[in-house]
């Protein structure tokens, strides 16, 4: 009943209302422009390769998450928003490392907009790349209906066109609409792979190709990982914080408890999806050079196909996790924060003893969520691998959907309170609420 009570409240704030009813617009129109087909492509024979849950085929079905199943039916969406988070991830890792992007980060609202315009430019050049690579894999596969220069060309500038449009509602959604866009667009994708999915597993189950007892699991499984998820997401190491108390007059300050959340997963999504796209560089090689070098294609081929590529997979999603954690949090700017503000940790000297000791529980917490993504992401691929469990959507998109949602429903959360507050202060509504 208080659900309820509280989802009708967003319905009631005309602002919020508004919001939501843009985001729900954008969104329908980008689902309507991933069914709009690219001309000149064999789109049920690279359905079958795509529905190949190993080597390239893996591979592809993962970068059709940030497509919204645009890529496995060719159409002008295909590439997604997927140029444009590979472009920010590029310039976060700058940000961090070249004192350049580090000094515009520095400089505020400025910086930014620099930092966002340089990531289109390179999402443009991105999408390029990444457009004609894969004009040379549909060729090289005899997916090309018409091969040649007029449908590199035409494929190149149609796909390209539709990852400038996606990244044009992302932003869109972020400025009009309510949460990240790019996040958002990714959500919806992932939830209509969902409904393809089940229709898919009810197909097998009806042709006999599946027992009912393991398309059963599929749903317990799905639950189970999606409360696991949840579960590790809001996880978190509470480090208590006591502030000495100091007398100014006759005011009091300080002297109050708090403490500082470490998360499992500080790192995010973000080692997920960079490891994905360190992974797809020698695909848009082979797509490029196998013309000239012969040999790269049967390499390419062999390394997906293998258990290199997997194990590679785990220990890239390990390392990246740590790099974005120690990035994520900086224990001796943290700890100076801390003695500069009048606080310390009890039983610890402020200052370096301070730092050290967050250095030892990151380096635990931050092994934790490392082998929790890394797991997560290599997990449907072991059910379906070694148990035959029909698993088809990777943990990669159950990470991101559940993030996106929590994420989502924090906002809203958040702007309820807000509008409440603000109810209760003019005399509003707040009688009428939950």
């Amino acid at each position: 009943m208080v659900f309820l009570s509280s989802f009708k409240n967003i319905f009631s704030i005309t602002e919020l209302r508004k919001k939501i009813f843009f985001t729900l617009v954008v969104l329908i129109v980008n689902r309507l422009g991933t069914y709009i087909p690219v001309i000149g492509v064999n789109v049920p024979l690279l359905n079958d390769i795509m529905q190949q849950k190993s080597g390239i085929g893996g591979l592809l079905s993962y970068f059709d998450i940030f497509s919204g199943g645009a890529l496995s039916r060719c159409t002008v969406f295909a590439l997604g928003i997927q140029p444009y988070i590979t472009a920010s991830i590029m310039f976060q890792i700058l940000g961090m490392t070249v004192p350049y992007f580090e000094q515009l980060l520095k400089e505020g609202d400025y910086g930014r907009r620099i930092i966002n315009q340089y990531t289109r430019y390179l999402a443009l050049v991105l999408s390029i790349a990444y457009s004609f690579s894969y004009a040379l894999w549909l060729e090289s596969k005899g997916l090309a209906l018409i091969p040649g220069w007029g449908f590199r060309i035409m494929f190149v500038l149609t796909l390209t066109a539709g990852s400038m449009l996606v990244m044009w509602m992302g932003d869109q959604i972020s400025l009009y609409g309510l949460g990240n866009g790019s996040s958002i667009i990714i959500f919806a994708g992932i939830l209509s792979r969902y409904k393809d999915a089940f229709l898919r597993l009810l197909y097998m189950v009806q042709e006999g190709n599946i027992a009912l007892f393991l398309a059963l699991l599929v749903p317990v499984i799905f639950i189970a990982l999606t409360a696991a998820i949840v579960f590790l997401e809001k996880g978190e190491r509470r480090i208590p914080v006591q502030y000495t108390r100091r007398i100014v007059g006759n005011k009091v300050f300080g002297g109050q408890s708090t403490y500082i959340p470490f998360k499992i997963n500080s790192a995010g999504v973000m080692p997920v999806i960079f490891a994905g796209t360190i992974l797809q560089f020698p695909l848009v090689l082979s797509g490029l050079l196998s013309a000239y070098i012969p040999i790269l294609k049967t390499f390419v081929d062999a390394f997906y196909n293998g258990p290199l590529f997997y194990v590679l997979e785990f220990v890239l999603i390990i390392v990246l996790s740590f790099f974005y954690t120690a990035f994520a949090i900086n224990p001796p700017e943290l700890a100076e924060n801390i003695r500069k503000s009048g606080g310390f940790i009890p039983g610890l000297r402020p200052g370096q003893q301070t730092a050290n000791f967050f250095d030892y529980i990151l380096a635990r917490i931050g092994l934790l969520g490392a082998i929790y993504l890394a797991t997560l992401a290599l997990l449907p691929a072991i059910l379906r691998g070694f148990f035959g469990i029909p698993f088809e959507e990777n943990g990669t998109s159950l990470l991101i959907g559940v993030g996106v949602a929590l994420e989502f429903a924090n906002q809203v959360e958040s702007y309820l309170i807000e509008r409440r507050y603000e109810g209760f202060l003019s005399g509003g509504r707040l009688k009428n609420r939950a």
